[in-house]
């Protein structure tokens, strides 16, 4: 089953960009298990939605405009991606223990998905990927 089904969502960069995707990912994931015959464990359902929730609010936080989020279902997992209109490279740093500035998204992303991507485009923006196993 390679590239069985793909989900696409584009979103305006307001505050409830990541819920959408959210909900988006959620009925992503109840599809992939009618299409593969067997469920996806909460481990990774939660991760899946937590990976796009955080790529989302990076997108809304540091980039103006439309964000797209791409959901692809492949016989070994998930594929997240996550476009938006900004250039700029994301930049992992400290996280604030206060909660004050954030920086603990990435740190989430590269804990539960591994390897983070980041390919230039569409556009003069960038896109994010990256996979979870199923």
């Amino acid at each position: 089953m390679s590239a069985s089904m793909q989900r696409r969502i584009d979103l305006a960069g307001t505050s409830d960009a990541p819920a959408r995707a959210r909900e988006t990912a959620t009925d992503f994931l109840a599809e992939a298990e009618r299409v593969r015959g067997e469920a996806t464990s909460a481990e990774t359902s939660g991760a899946v939605l937590i990976v796009v929730s955080e790529l989302v609010t990076n997108a809304v936080r540091h980039a103006p405009g439309l964000c797209t989020v791409r959901l692809t279902l492949h016989d070994e997992g998930v594929l997240i991606e996550v476009s938006d209109t900004s250039p700029v490279l994301p930049c992992p740093r400290a996280p604030d223990v206060t909660g004050a500035s954030g920086g603990w998204g990435m740190q989430m992303i590269t804990r539960l998905a591994g390897e983070i991507q980041t390919v230039p485009g569409p556009g003069p923006g960038k896109t994010i990927r990256t996979r979870l196993p199923w």
